[in-house]
């Protein structure tokens, strides 16, 4: 159904996640991945939401030059933010322990962020989910680590692994924005910015 409103343009995402790449895939839409690195540094006075905003502009800018007319650009940015701190990939295995150890038995916020773009316009726009864990034993956290090796995912979890079905104990809000893509709202603007 939405191919067939995309049918004149060229949808780019460029985003190198497998899971953002699938949810595309499943919404139907035929799409090329276009990828271009970019150093993801933010000003240290963002918070929260201001963060994933101002790097998936930061992200969409990087690619501007590339477009054509009938482009549409996709970019996204996921953190986890706890105790007021933006928790990105992990470095190593150690970093992933302590993030993983810190969420452990607390509430924290999932945030990602989108950014739709074309030649005249541009949309972005956030959803945020509140993931309760429940408290895990470090040999919990050891085991997760050396089976599933979440150092691709922000703040060390994958909620679709292992850790989603032991240790998450509520989640308010939007499921599939836990796994890095808010499908719903991308759905909607995509459909609002071919009108």
């Amino acid at each position: 159904m939405l191919n067939d409103k995309l049918k004149h343009y060229n949808i780019i995402l460029a985003s190198g996640s497998p899971r953002r790449q699938q949810f595309l895939k499943e919404l139907d839409i035929d799409f090329e991945i276009r990828l271009k690195d970019v150093e993801e540094i933010y000003p240290d006075h963002l918070k929260a939401e201001e963060i994933t905003d101002f790097l998936v502009e930061l992200k969409a800018a990087a690619l501007t030059d590339t477009l054509s007319d009938n482009d549409i650009l996709i970019t996204s940015d996921t953190i986890v933010w706890h105790k007021d701190k933006a928790l990105g990939k992990p470095t190593d295995k150690e970093d992933a322990f302590e993030m993983l150890k810190s969420l452990s038995g607390n509430t924290h916020d999932v945030i990602t962020s989108v950014c739709i773009k074309n030649s005249s316009k541009s949309v972005t726009f956030n959803e945020t989910t509140k993931v309760t864990f429940n408290t895990l034993t470090d040999e919990e956290i050891n085991y997760y680590l050396e089976n599933y090796r979440p150092y691709d995912k922000a703040g060390a979890y994958g909620i679709q692994e292992w850790i989603g079905l032991v240790a998450i104990a509520k989640i308010e809000g939007s499921y599939v924005n836990v796994v890095g893509l808010p499908v719903d709202k991308v759905y909607q603007h995509l459909v609002s910015f071919t009108k």
